[in-house]
């Protein structure tokens, strides 16, 4: 299994940014996918999630009401709607994997893959 994050950029603070997942492996429909962002010194922390029927996502507090997880199976992608960028959503994004798991999944030892992250940076 590997997932390809992209769609990171620099952008000033109150703009919009959407990440893509592109998850390549077997039937990917059973996989709960999650996004999680880190800065240099810190671990890395829950953005969102969303499980693999779809139905169901997860938000932090800190990015509820701005971000918003969704999925596209016919296209193996999952994207993260980031608006009204904040200076403190600079961090490199990364969007994880679990096979076979049901519900949403907030902790990264819940997860199986990882792509290779995506840097976000905003100004203000």
């Amino acid at each position: 299994v590997q997932l390809q994050a992209s769609g990171g950029g620099s952008v000033q603070a109150g703009s919009s940014l959407r990440l893509s997942c592109r998850v390549s492996g077997p039937a990917f429909i059973v996989y709960s996918i999650g996004w999680f962002r880190q800065t240099t010194g810190k671990e890395r922390e829950f953005v969102a999630a969303i499980d693999h029927g779809g139905s169901k996502t997860w938000y932090a507090d800190s990015v509820k009401g701005r971000f918003t997880i969704s999925g596209d199976n016919a296209k193996n992608t999952v994207y993260l709607q980031m608006n009204n960028l904040k200076p403190e959503d600079t961090a490199v994004y990364y969007c994880a994997a679990a096979e076979g798991a049901s519900g949403v999944l907030v902790t990264t030892r819940e997860y199986d893959y990882w792509g290779q992250g995506t840097q976000v940076t905003v100004s203000s």
